[in-house]
C-alpha cells in the first residue's frame, strides 16, 4: 500500500539477516573445529614417529647410559664404527684401558680365594675376525658329535656369542682361569666392591641367553655393580629397571 510502511516486509528482512548470521557463524565454528582436529592428529603423529619402539631387553632407548653400561647381547649389536683403545694385561690378553686399574686391583684381591696366586685373564678384547672364529669352531665341535648344522648353531650360540654381539669385543669383559674353583666363588661374591659383575649366572640364561659362565667378568661400574649384586639383577634387568622407572644410574 502506497505510502505506509510495510512492517511484514521489514520483519521478513530481519529474519533473513538473523539466519544469515547464524549460518555464518556456524559455517566458521565448523572451519574452527576442523582446523583443530587436525593440530591434534599432527601433535599426535609427531609425538609417535618421534622415537622408534624398541624390543624388550634392548638398550637403544631415548635414556643415554654412560659407555660402562653398554649392552651387548644377542639382541644388540656392537655399536657401530666401535674401537676400544686397549692396554695389554698380564697373558699378553688385552681389555679397554678404562678398566685396567680395576681389573688389577681385583685380581690381586682375588689372589687369598687363588692359593696365593694371581688369577689369570685368559680372554679379554676380541676382534671380530677372534670372535668368529671360536663360534666356528664350536659348531664345529657340535657337528662332530652328530648334530645337524642348525642344531649345533642353535647349541653354539649359548656359549660363544654370534660375532657382532659379544661383549669381549667391547673390551669391558674378561674370562678368569684360577688356580681352584675357590677362586670363582671368591669373585661372586667380591667382583662388585671393583665394579665387575659374574655376567652369566645359571638363573638368568633364559634372560641372557648366555648358558652359566663362572669365569666371566664384565665391568660396569662400581656403584652398579653394587646395586646389582645386592638385588641379584643380571646387567639386563638392571638397565631395563632404569628405563622402565626413571630411576637414577
Amino acid at each position: 500500500m502506497t505510502g505506509k510502511y510495510d512492517w511484514n516486509k521489514r520483519r521478513k528482512k530481519v529474519h533473513r539477516g538473523r539466519r544469515n548470521r547464524r549460518m555464518g557463524g556456524i559455517q566458521i565454528a565448523g572451519v574452527l573445529v576442523v582446523i583443530l582436529i587436525f593440530f591434534v592428529m599432527l601433535i599426535g603423529f609427531v609425538s609417535n614417529t618421534g622415537a622408534p619402539v624398541e624390543a624388550s631387553g634392548s638398550n637403544r632407548s631415548d635414556k643415554e647410559f654412560p659407555w660402562y653400561l653398554t649392552l651387548v647381547n644377542y639382541q644388540n649389536h656392537i655399536p657401530e664404527d666401535y674401537e676400544p683403545k686397549l692396554v695389554e694385561v698380564q697373558g699378553k690378553e688385552q681389555v679397554d684401558e678404562r678398566i685396567y686399574e680395576p681389573l688389577m686391583e681385583m685380581l690381586e684381591a682375588a689372589r687369598e680365594g687363588n692359593r696365593g696366586e694371581l688369577p689369570l685373564v685368559v680372554s679379554g678384547y676380541r676382534t671380530a675376525e677372534k670372535q668368529q672364529s671360536l663360534y666356528d669352531e664350536k659348531i664345529a665341535e657340535y657337528r662332530k658329535e652328530g648334530y645337524s648344522e642348525s642344531e649345533a648353531e642353535e647349541l653354539a650360540k649359548q656359549w660363544v656369542a654370534v660375532p657382532g654381539y659379544s661383549e669381549h669385543q667391547l673390551g669391558f669383559a674378561v674370562d678368569i682361569n684360577g688356580a681352584s674353583y675357590d677362586v670363582y666363588l671368591w669373585l661372586q661374591e667380591n667382583s662388585y666392591k671393583y665394579g665387575f659383575i659374574f655376567r652369566y649366572p645359571g638363573d638368568k640364561t633364559q634372560i641372557t641367553g648366555v648358558a652359566e659362565e663362572v669365569w666371566h667378568y664384565r665391568y660396569v661400574g662400581v656403584e652398579a655393580a653394587a646395586r646389582m649384586h645386592e638385588q641379584g639383577l643380571c646387567l639386563e634387568e638392571y638397565l631395563e629397571n632404569i628405563t622402565g622407572s626413571g630411576n637414577s644410574l
